[in-house]
């Protein structure tokens, strides 16, 4: 499937990033991610889509 605008991989890749940092993944990009729980990989994925949900919401308001 490709990315229907340019330049998306890489920001969701750094929002990612910074997500997992802030819920103490350090070095998240470079961890193989099949050593981390489901609960870790989730944790990064329900963050992240909260966050989008929120800043959505307040660009519709």
């Amino acid at each position: 499937m490709a990315n229907v605008i340019p330049g998306a991989k890489a920001g969701l890749n750094k929002f990612k990033t910074e997500v997992a940092s802030e819920i103490g993944l350090t070095n998240y990009s470079a961890i193989d991610k099949g050593s981390l729980t489901s609960r870790q990989n989730g944790s990064v994925g329900g963050e992240m889509v909260k966050r989008m949900i929120a800043d959505y919401e307040g660009k519709i308001k």
